[in-house]
C-alpha cells in the first residue's frame, strides 16, 4: 500500500491502519516535510507492519514513478494507493496571487493525478485507489481558501472520471471527504482553525466531537478492501454529520 503525505495526520493514520491489517506499507514523504517520517515508520513497525520509506514529492512525476518502482521491487507488487498529500494556505481572494494559486493546485489536485498516474501501470485486477478530498470544496465552501477548496472539489471530479477509465481493468477508485479532523494542518492557527477553531467546530458536529485521523483511515481501509469490491467513483463524506446538520 503506497500512501503519499504519510509523515503525519491522516496519512500516518492510514499507514498504521494498513499495518494492523497485515499490509506492507510504503510511506511517501518529501524533502522539507516539517513532520518526521521516522515517527510513521516506528508507528507502522509497532503495529506489526513492514514499512518502506520513499521520497514521493507529488510535484514530481519522476519521483512518484521511482517510488512506485521501488515499492514493486521491495514487495513484489502494488495493490493499493492512497493519494493523501496536500498543502493548505490562507489566501483571501483579493490578495491571492497567481503563484500561490498555482502552488496549492499543483500539490492538492495535480499531485493527486500524478500519484494515481504513476501507480496505474503497477495495479492489476482488484487494485484500488483512495484520493483524499475534503468537505471543504467537496461539499461546502471555505472563505479564504479558494485554491484549496477548488483543488479538493477537483479531486472529486477526477475520481469520477478516472473510475470510468479504470473499471474495465478491474481497478476501483474512490474519494474520501474528511470533515473537521484534528491534525497538524487543522491545528495551525494561521492557515486553519487552530485549537480554538476545533473547539468551536466540535459544538456544531452532531456526533459531538471533531474527527480523529483514525476515523478517516478506517474508511480508507474499507474502500481499499474486498468489502468495497463493488464501490467505485464515489465520494464518501466522513464528517460526524456536520454537512447534514441544519445550523442552530
Amino acid at each position: 500500500m503506497f500512501i503519499t503525505g504519510a509523515s503525519s495526520g491522516i496519512g500516518r493514520a492510514v499507514a498504521v491502519a494498513h499495518a494492523r491489517e497485515g499490509h506492507n506499507v510504503v510511506i511517501g514523504t518529501f524533502e522539507g516535510d516539517p513532520h518526521s517520517p521516522d515517527e510513521t515508520v516506528a508507528a507502522v513497525e509497532a503495529a506489526g507492519g513492514h514499512p518502506l520509506l520513499v521520497q514521493a514529492d507529488v510535484r514530481s512525476t519522476d519521483q512518484l514513478a521511482a517510488a512506485c518502482r521501488e515499492a514493486v521491487d521491495r514487495f513484489g507488487g502494488l495493490d493499493g494507493v492512497v493519494a493523501n498529500a496536500a498543502w493548505l494556505h490562507l489566501a483571501p481572494l483579493a490578495a491571492l496571487s497567481d503563484e500561490l494559486w498555482g502552488r496549492v493546485l499543483d500539490v492538492d489536485l495535480t499531485g493527486v493525478m500524478r500519484t494515481v498516474r504513476a501507480a496505474i501501470p503497477h495495479l492489476g485486477t482488484g487494485g484500488a485507489v483512495v484520493c483524499v478530498s475534503s468537505i471543504a470544496g467537496g461539499s461546502v465552501g471555505w472563505a479564504g481558501h479558494t485554491p484549496y477548496t477548488a483543488a479538493k472539489a477537483g479531486v472529486v471530479g477526477f475520481v469520477r472520471s478516472a473510475s470510468l477509465e479504470l473499471a474495465p481493468r478491474g481497478i476501483r477508485i474512490n474519494a474520501v471527504l474528511p470533515g473537521v479532523v484534528e491534525s497538524p494542518q487543522s491545528l495551525d492557527p494561521v492557515h486553519s482553525g487552530g485549537p480554538s477553531g476545533l473547539e468551536r467546530a466540535s459544538h456544531r458536529i452532531p456526533l459531538g466531537r471533531v474527527g480523529d485521523p483514525s476515523d478517516i483511515a478506517d474508511v480508507a481501509v474499507f474502500l481499499l478492501g474486498h468489502g468495497a469490491r463493488y464501490i467505485t467513483g464515489q465520494a464518501v463524506v466522513v464528517d460526524g454529520g456536520l454537512t447534514v446538520a441544519w445550523p442552530t
